[in-house]
């Protein structure tokens, strides 16, 4: 196995890279060798649909296999091996099938189709064996010593960009919204991928086009959320225990959320929400369920020891699982891309058992001394005191905004972001999404002129909702968005984060601050484009990045 898609890959003096036997976050190498054979199919799919696309033919069971195919190898989502040979194999017959619909497409043109080759033409073998030895054909360094690692680096933020706009597009259309310019990317993307570029150029094009395609996916999953539970406004959510029996929540599905507080309605049975799902208590329709209790716990690196402590039935929605421990393997629950050998997974959207699994256990004993946090500052919020926000800057009580946003992770320097917002000056206001927030969403920042200093705004699924707000808040004062008072702080852990920043750069977004180290699959050359092209700041010291910060801004 080769695998440095994350932030947590491990590293060395020789170079950056999980291998051997086992990565960092626990996937085994079968596991990690399926998954980039599973994703050379893809490929060839998108060989073929980019082709038929351009002769007016689509398949959009195609396209959305592919977001689901993608998103399964993000980092902590699918760990069976043994699901990915199905998958490989159901990848097989699509591309069969998409390859009948580009030769009938062009016969229908009057035109000779393609003869492809690279991925159009692999044939998956029929068992894992097989397919474990065709692995080294689909590894991101199989042209390593050729090619270089510029373009080895170059082609790896392609894929892992694609990955995240895959599970953008995959959340939204769960739930009912999908843009065909998504999948047309998606194609995009595949075929470009599969005809192994060799050119920085193209494939640094790709990167922005995908940035592109990612605020799509963006804006389909905030339609998404928002017109299936209502828009998100300000709520105070209990960050401690209630008494009686429990189920957990985690990841960052609200479809899977919403049909388990169906299934345990009237039951006598509290829902808990955990990690990314927190934004979910600021929903009306998800508020509407009394028995949606409160949260528990804090970001996805510390669920084995929350997990253990949880006295219920826990379900793993999305993204981000970690390995069960033995205390709580016969009580958790994967739904929807996630998967581990030996646990329980609904795919049927059906968690009647999960409510037999909570009425079968202790739940909490007693109420522990209520604590809550205020959530649900989305775009429509913010944008709706935004004459109060604009007067409080042109008055000066408001110096600066800044937003300590993203993922949350177990490596050391992530309490630069504690330091970041705790430093960050009374007369700044702190804006937050992702679960990098649970390491400050406690402290009590104050108000400004009646404003809370700490806004958050929900997921790391909801960038779309901050972007927004910058861009309408430059409006107002009539300048660009790199002239606002905002500076970007950003944390990354993984592929999700990944198409964040493309989506940052190919809006012009300059000067984002990012850490705690930046991605292995960047060489020293391609992160000199980034800070060269785009302005990207490796983050230093909390307090000398605020003031420069503030510098800039001055």
């Amino acid at each position: 196995m080769f695998c440095y898609q994350c932030e947590q890959t491990y590293r060395s003096d020789e170079g950056a890279g999980c291998s051997g036997s086992k990565g960092m976050c626990g996937k085994d190498a079968a596991t990690s060798d399926l998954q980039d054979v599973l994703l050379h199919v893809c490929e060839g799919i998108g060989q073929y649909l980019h082709r038929a696309r351009a002769l007016g033919a689509t398949d959009v069971e195609a396209d959305r296999f592919v977001l689901y195919a993608f998103f399964t190898t993000l980092t902590n989502v699918n760990f069976n091996a043994g699901k990915f040979v199905q998958l490989i194999a159901q990848a097989g017959e699509i591309k069969n099938r998409v390859k009948a619909l580009y030769e009938t497409a062009a016969a229908k043109a009057g035109k000779a189709p393609e003869t492809l080759s690279g991925a159009a033409t692999f044939i998956p073998a029929a068992d894992m064996n097989g397919l474990l030895a065709q692995a080294s054909e689909a590894s991101v360094r199989k042209d390593a010593a050729t090619l270089g690692e510029d373009v080895v680096g170059l082609r790896s933020l392609v894929l892992y960009g694609l990955k995240g706009v895959c599970a953008y597009a995959h959340h939204a259309e769960v739930l009912g919204e999908e843009r065909d310019a998504i999948y047309e990317a998606v194609e995009h993307a595949l075929d470009l991928l599969a005809s192994e570029p060799k050119e920085i150029g193209p494939l640094l094009d790709e990167a922005l086009a995908l940035g592109r395609a990612n605020f799509v996916a963006m804006e389909a999953l905030d339609a998404a959320n928002t017109g299936n539970f209502g828009t998100p406004e300000p709520t105070q959510v209990r960050m401690t225990p209630k008494k009686g029996k429990a189920v957990l929540v985690s990841g960052h599905d609200m479809k899977d959320l919403c049909a388990i507080l169906e299934a345990t309605k009237d039951k006598g049975i509290n829902v808990y929400t955990h990690g990314e799902l927190l934004p979910a208590h600021s929903y009306p329709k998800l508020k509407t369920y009394p028995h949606l209790a409160g949260n528990y716990g804090g970001a996805w690196q510390d669920q084995q020891k929350e997990f253990a402590e949880f006295p219920g039935p826990i379900v793993m929605t999305s993204n981000c699982l970690i390995e069960p421990q033995p205390r709580y393997r016969g009580r958790i629950f994967t739904a929807g891309p996630v998967g581990w050998p030996g646990i329980r997974h609904i795919d049927n959207g059906d968690f009647a058992i999960v409510a037999q699994a909570a009425a079968a256990l202790p739940g909490f004993a007693e109420d522990a001394p209520e604590e809550t946090v205020t959530i649900g500052f989305g775009r429509d919020t913010v944008l709706g005191v935004a004459d109060k926000v604009i007067d409080a800057v042109k008055a000066g009580a408001i110096r600066h905004f800044f937003l300590v946003g993203g993922c949350d992770g177990a490596a050391p320097g992530r309490n630069y972001y504690t330091d970041f917002a705790e430093h960050a000056p009374k007369d700044t206001v702190v804006l937050t999404l992702g679960c990098g927030k649970y390491r400050f969403n406690r402290h009590d920042f104050g108000t400004i002129d009646g404003l809370p200093r700490l806004l958050d705004m929900g997921q790391c699924n909801d960038a779309y909702s901050a972007l927004v707000v910058a861009t309408k808040l430059a409006e107002a004062f009539g300048v660009g968005v790199n002239e606002l008072p905002l500076s970007l702080i950003v944390s990354w852990f993984e592929q999700k984060a990944a198409a964040v920043l493309l989506t940052l750069l190919a809006l012009g977004l300059r000067n984002v601050r990012l850490g705690p180290t930046l991605p292995a699959f960047l060489t020293p050359a391609l992160v000199n484009v980034l800070v060269e092209k785009f302005g990207v700041l490796p983050i230093t010291e909390a307090k000398a990045d605020i003031e420069a910060s503030l510098a800039r801004a001055a």
